[in-house]
C-alpha cells in the first residue's frame, strides 16, 4: 500500500512541475494480496435480535478487516480509495434492517461465475469513494491507471431491453457497496468501470468522496424528468433540509430557481439553511409539530396547523413539491401540503417503511407520488459535472479515519451529524488532492459552510460544558461554605 500511496502523493508533486507519473507507472505498481476494508460478518447478523432499531450499535458489527483483493473482472476496475463516506445504507447494514445485506450477495452470486465473487461471509461495505485508477479489466478504454476518479453507486449489468432507456430499470440493477460486495470503504474497491467518474478538481480527496450517492439521488429526484422535474418557480418542501439528502435538494431548488421550504429540527440546521440561501424555513421542533397521536393514529390537525405555516411563507401558496425520505413520520403531512396536482416524490423511508396517508387528498386533487431510487448513469453523471463546475458544493461536516467507521456510522444512526460524514482510506490526512486552487478559492465559503457548523457545534457544546463544569465548581464551593459556616455556628 505504501507504493501505491507514494504514487499518488507523487501525482501531486508533478502537477506543480516535477516529472509527471505515468499511467504506465500505476500499472507497473504491484497489487497487494490484501488490504483493510470496513466489513459485517455473516454470523454476526443476529447480533441485535431483540433491540429497537435505535438502540442497535454499528460501532458493535462493523469490524475494520484485512480481506483479499478480489479478482478483476472483464469491464471492472480496481481504485484506490483515498476517502469515503458514510450513507444510510451503511446504516443499515450495520444493524442488518431491514434485512441482512448477506441475501443480496447470496442472489448476486449465482448470476453468473464471476458474481460468486461477491458471495462470501463478509460485506464490504461503503458506496462512495474517491481516489485513483490501478487496474481496468478487458474491454475498458475509457479509463486509465492513475486517472481521478469518483465512483457513483449504480450497478447494473443491462442484458435486458429494459434498462436501457433508464438504467435504474435494468431487472439486476444494484447498489453497490450495499447490495454487492468490494464497497468504497476500504483501501481498494472493486466497481464496474462504468461507475467512474472525474474528481472535480477543486475539491480534497474527502470532499470529492462525499456528494456521490446523496447528490445523485437528490438530482434525480428533484431535477430530472424521471423524478419531480422541478421548475423554476415552484415551491419546494424539503424534509430534512440541512442533512445528507436535503442539503443537496436544498442546493438544486435554489440553482434551479425554486423556491426551497426548509424544514429543519434545530436553530443550528436553520442557520445552515439560510448561510445556504434559502428564506423559508420551519423548526419542526421549535414550533412542536407531532403528526401521530399515538402509535397508531396521525393527527390531521396537525397537518392542516402545518400547511397554514407553509402558507406564511410562501405568500399564500401551497407547494408543487414535496422532496419525501423520512417517511412514516411525515407521509401523511407531505400528502396532505402538497397543492393540486402536485407531486410528492419519495427515495427513503428513515423513520419507518409503512406510509400512511389519507387518499382523499391525494385522487380528489389529482396529486401524484413518484418513487425514485438513486440514479441513472446520465443522472449521476450531471450531478457530478455541476459539482466539478462548483454550481453544488459538498455539505462535509466531519470526517473520521477508516478504523473509526463505526463511530461515524452511529453519528448518522443517531443523527448527531449534519450534512455527509466522510472517512479517510488510504488518504494520510485531510486537505490533499486539490488541484483547482483557483476555483476553489472561489467557493471555498460554501465548501467549508458544513465543516465550520459542525465546528460551532463542537465549540458550543465545550462552552456549555466547560460553564457546566464552572457552575458545578461554583454550586460544590458554595455548598462547602455554607456547610463549613453551619459546622461552625
Amino acid at each position: 500500500m505504501k507504493e501505491i500511496l507514494d504514487a499518488i502523493q507523487s501525482q501531486t508533486e508533478s502537477k506543480s512541475g516535477s516529472a509527471a507519473v505515468t499511467a504506465a507507472d500505476f500499472a507497473a505498481l504491484p497489487i497487494p494480496e490484501s488490504y483493510r476494508a470496513v466489513t459485517v460478518h455473516k454470523d454476526e447478523t443476529e447480533m441485535f435480535a431483540g433491540l429497537t432499531t435505535r438502540d442497535k450499535d454499528p460501532r458493535k458489527s462493523l469490524h475494520l478487516d484485512e480481506v483479499p483483493v478480489p479478482e478483476l473482472g472483464p469491464g471492472e476496475a480496481l481504485v484506490a480509495v483515498m476517502a469515503s463516506s458514510v450513507n444510510y445504507n451503511s446504516v443499515w447494514t450495520s444493524i442488518f434492517e431491514p434485512m441482512a445485506t448477506f441475501g443480496f450477495l447470496e442472489r448476486y452470486g449465482k448470476l453468473s461465475e464471476l458474481t460468486k465473487r461477491h458471495d462470501l461471509p463478509y460485506h464490504v461495505i461503503g458506496s462512495d469513494l474517491a481516489g485513483v485508477v490501478l487496474r481496468t479489466g478487458p474491454g475498458v478504454n475509457a479509463w486509465h491507471p492513475g486517472d481521478e476518479v469518483v465512483a457513483h453507486c449504480l450497478s447494473v449489468e443491462l442484458e435486458s431491453s429494459d434498462g436501457h432507456n433508464d438504467t435504474m430499470l435494468d431487472p439486476e440493477q444494484r447498489i453497490w457497496g450495499f447490495e454487492t460486495n468490494f464497497g468504497g470503504l476500504a483501501e481498494i474497491a472493486l466497481v464496474k468501470s462504468n461507475q467512474l467518474m472525474p474528481k472535480p478538481q477543486h475539491l480534497s480527496w474527502e470532499e470529492a468522496a462525499a456528494p456521490g450517492l446523496v447528490n445523485s439521488t437528490a438530482y434525480r429526484q428533484l431535477v430530472s424528468r424521471n423524478g419531480a422535474g422541478m421548475k423554476q418557480g415552484d415551491n419546494v418542501l424539503i424534509w430534512g433540509a440541512s442533512g445528507g439528502l436535503g442539503s443537496y435538494a436544498t442546493q438544486f431548488a435554489l440553482a434551479g430557481g425554486a423556491n426551497p421550504i426548509c424544514v429543519v429540527s434545530s436553530e443550528q440546521k436553520a442557520d445552515i439553511c439560510r448561510k445556504m440561501g434559502a428564506e423559508a424555513i420551519i423548526d419542526r421542533n421549535a414550533e412542536g409539530y407531532k403528526f401521530w397521536k399515538d402509535e397508531h393514529s396521525q393527527d390531521p390537525r396537525e397537518w392542516k396547523r402545518f400547511g397554514k405555516r407553509i402558507r406564511e411563507l410562501t405568500g399564500g401558496e401551497d407547494v408543487d413539491i414535496v422532496f419525501e425520505h423520512p417517511g412514516r413520520e411525515t407521509f401523511g403531512a407531505s400528502v396532505y401540503v402538497t397543492r393540486k396536482g402536485g407531486t410528492i416524490v419519495t427515495c427513503a423511508s428513515t423513520s419507518g417503511y409503512n406510509h400512511e396517508y389519507d387518499n382523499r387528498y391525494l385522487w380528489m386533487s389529482l396529486k401524484k407520488i413518484v418513487g425514485s431510487h438513486f440514479a441513472n448513469y446520465r443522472e449521476a453523471w450531471e450531478a457530478n459535472r455541476l459539482v466539478a463546475k462548483g454550481k453544488i458544493h459538498p455539505t462535509l461536516s466531519k470526517v473520521y479515519s477508516l478504523k473509526e467507521t463505526g463511530q461515524a456510522a452511529y453519528d448518522v444512526h443517531r443523527n448527531l451529524h449534519q450534512g455527509k460524514v466522510g472517512v479517510l482510506a488510504l488518504a494520510p490526512r485531510e486537505g490533499l488532492g486539490v488541484r483547482d486552487e483557483e476555483l476553489r478559492e472561489k467557493h471555498i465559503d460554501a465548501i467549508n459552510l458544513f465543516r465550520d457548523a459542525s465546528a460551532e457545534r463542537t465549540n458550543k457544546h465545550s462552552r456549555d460544558a466547560s460553564a457546566e463544569r464552572t457552575n458545578k465548581h461554583s454550586r460544590d464551593a458554595s455548598a462547602e461554605r455554607t456547610d463549613e459556616h453551619s459546622r461552625n455556628a
